[in-house]
């Protein structure tokens, strides 16, 4: 590596040497119309010139392009925009059947693709289109249409499509399904729509989200093409599905993957528990709730449970209410040892997310279509995942009990 970095240095002391720099200021040589601007300026022209010379086929003036049936038609002028906001004023070589299309500076773009990287990471955080003119405005002193925006931003949606298809690993042991609300435009009319989304750890015990799904309802139906699209993208098998009284998805659990555990999402019943509860008590409730949780056995936990509806079910009815509901499924969480338990039940794995992926919802009361949803999702997912470079907490301890639970079905790492 180092040997190549003086390589490059080496070649480009050899390109400033017929440069005279004696006498110039640095007003000169870094101002607005300064010699790096003149030099940026160059170093695109010849891109675009050696781009040219690949697209016919032959070097600029050589008589290999002779009666070849195409050749150069010219240099129109454009002016374009860097990332640190200087204005190139640039010759664009073309051809006479007008086949050329650039790289170094894409047709119709008056903004370099670095430009463009920060309409899109502004974006990423749900702003809106005049949220984004002003933001540039005032940053950057550029003025940019909407239409520009639009366009910019459309391009994810290649990236969305290429992320939502990509091959999956075989097996996850543990899959957090949980959903969002919001607001689409369609056919002239605002939505509610929920917005899926799946979140799964891996063997090594790194999280993933294989994939979003919007739909204005759900059903065992909905949810069979859900596990279908993950089974043809690879997955074979999921040995713990978290989710959070999601219609429909028990019932495609069975009928697609009849070896996949359904859990109630722990984290989604203490989140919903406490949503009513006062400022006053929360810690209170939190830490008799955490009691439950943190029974050895069943048959604790339901006694913790009952003291729980002694206490609190004056106050707070629901709650108890809710857990009695779902205590029938939630007696599949306390046969699990204590190492799974927490990785199924750990904030730390799902709840940062959903906490990148409201804030991007607050920033957008309705979304213009269902495209912009994606985009948007993708690219906070995508900022969000540039954290998970290491294993859930205590992974290999829960990999040693998810070997002896589901014994073969754990893939040897």
């Amino acid at each position: 590596m180092a040997k190549r970095k003086g390589k490059e240095k080496d070649e480009i002391d050899r390109m400033l040497d017929g440069i005279d720099f004696h006498g110039l200021t640095a007003e000169e040589v870094t101002g607005q119309d300064g010699l790096m601007k003149r030099l940026s300026s160059r170093i695109l022209e010849k891109m675009l010139q050696a781009e040219m010379d690949e697209h016919p086929g032959h070097a600029r003036n050589s008589n290999a392009g002779d009666n070849s049936g195409n050749s150069r038609n010219g240099y129109p002028a454009k002016t374009v925009i860097t990332g640190d906001n200087r204005r190139l004023a640039i010759e664009v070589p073309r051809d006479r059947e007008g086949t050329f299309t650039p790289i170094a500076v894409p047709k119709y773009e008056t903004h370099l693709p670095l430009f463009n990287d920060r309409i899109i990471s502004v974006y990423a955080f749900g702003m809106t289109c005049r949220d984004i003119q002003a933001h540039l405005k005032q940053v950057y002193g550029v003025e940019v249409s909407p239409e520009l925006i639009t366009r910019v931003t459309d391009s994810v949606m290649e990236d969305v499509k290429e992320w939502q298809s990509r091959p999956l690993e075989k097996t996850y042991p543990i899959l957090y399904l949980d959903a969002l609300r919001v607001n689409s435009r369609q056919n002239g009319k605002t939505q509610d729509k929920a917005l899926y989304v799946a979140l799964a750890v891996d063997s090594e015990g790194k999280k993933e989200v294989p994939g979003l799904w919007l739909a204005e309802n759900e059903g065992a139906k909905f949810w069979m093409g859900v596990l279908a699209e993950l089974k043809n993208r690879g997955v074979e098998d999921i040995l713990i599905a978290c989710m959070d009284g999601l219609s429909g998805f028990p019932d495609a659990v069975k009928t697609v993957s009849p070896n996949t555990r359904v859990q109630p999402c722990i984290v989604h019943m203490v989140r919903n528990s406490t949503k009513f509860v006062s400022c006053r008590d929360l810690k209170k409730v939190c830490a008799d709730l955490r009691t439950i949780c943190s029974a050895p056995t069943e048959a604790a936990g339901r006694d913790a449970l009952e003291r729980f509806k002694e206490k609190w079910k004056p106050k707070y009815p629901m709650i108890y209410k809710s857990w009695d509901a779902h205590w029938a499924d939630l007696g599949e969480f306390y046969r699990y040892p204590e190492e799974i338990r927490k990785a199924i039940y750990t904030a730390n794995a799902i709840e940062p997310l959903n906490s990148q992926l409201r804030k991007v919802t607050r920033n957008k009361s309705t979304f213009p279509n269902d495209d912009a949803i994606f985009k948007v999702m993708y690219l906070a997912i995508r900022n969000a995942s540039k954290k998970w470079t290491m294993p859930i907490r205590d992974w290999g301890a829960a990999m040693n009990q998810f070997a002896i639970v589901f014994g073969k079905r754990v893939p040897v790492l």
